[in-house]
């Protein structure tokens, strides 16, 4: 019997950087400072930019905005509610090593439906991060 197996391209470093340009071109457009984090599949830092014009923590928040849409597969705007007190990831932030953060700006990166890293967007308020994350991701052919 043969298996046929197809390949994903992995998220490259160009392809990090061509996200974060994305991210922040379109923050630049809004007027919004902002900090951008990009992780491949494996939670490895790909590519990071912080505004220095942006809110200090900004770029903390990015990078767990990226962790949080890798680990559970979702944009971070979609879990908002599932960590509310009688949510299905009520307890989850603290059975983790590395704190989870559920506020919009999180994205999943996928390729051929198959998730290939995140993006994280922290600096403005949270429906503008989503926005300029997932207007990024659609960048990205």
């Amino acid at each position: 019997m043969t298996t046929t197996t197809v390949a994903v391209a992995p998220l490259t470093i160009q392809d990090a950087e061509a996200l974060v340009s994305a991210a922040r071109r379109a923050a630049e457009a809004a007027g919004v400072t902002v900090s951008v984090t990009v992780l491949d599949a494996g939670g490895h830092l790909l590519a990071f930019r912080r505004d220095d014009r942006a809110v200090l923590i900004s770029g903390e928040t990015s990078t767990r905005k990226a962790y949080t849409a890798l680990q559970l597969d979702s944009a971070t705007r979609e879990l908002v509610d599932a960590v509310q007190p009688g949510g299905l990831f009520h307890t989850l932030p603290t059975a983790l090593d590395r704190p989870l953060l559920f506020i919009a700006g999180g994205v999943p990166v996928r390729r051929d439906g198959r998730l290939i890293g995140a993006i994280g967007v922290g600096g403005g308020a949270p429906d503008q991060d989503h926005g300029f994350a997932a207007a990024a991701v659609e960048t990205l052919v």
